[in-house]
């Protein structure tokens, strides 16, 4: 590795140990279904996009609130103190895609048809509204 990219590398690696996150890597689902659910609590007061998601009917809300629920407690342990009601508030969340699965389906005719397995990514980060 380069000295600039070292240098830019690093960089990277402070500013993350201030930031308040987690990641969800390599969810079985399609990114698109993920980002339904994601940009229902972007934005939102931690409390209330909890409520919001265990009670949304999608799959991939439960693997979005324990994802929360991480970035959550890791909060409270780079404060060494519990998170007040109101306080933490979701400032950015967001989903990448992952590795495609391509699998073969036999089809009419001596045919195959393509399918693609998809997943994804989901990272998450908290803060507090006075920041």
């Amino acid at each position: 590795m380069g000295k600039r990219k070292k240098l830019a590398a690093d960089a990277r690696k402070a500013a993350l140990k201030t930031q308040y996150f987690a990641k969800l890597q390599n969810v079985p689902s399609s990114p698109r279904k993920m980002r339904y659910v994601v940009d229902l609590v972007r934005g939102m007061e931690v409390t209330r996009a909890l409520a919001t998601l265990k009670f949304c009917k999608k799959a991939a809300s439960a693997e979005v609130e324990k994802l929360l629920r991480s970035a959550i407690s890791n909060w409270e342990q780079k404060n060494e103190r519990k998170a007040e009601n109101g306080e933490l508030f979701i400032s950015k969340i967001f989903v990448d895609e992952g590795a495609t699965l391509k699998r073969m389906r036999p089809a009419p005719q001596g045919r195959g048809y393509r399918i693609r397995k998809r997943s994804n990514h989901v990272t998450l980060f908290v803060d507090t509204k006075n920041d």
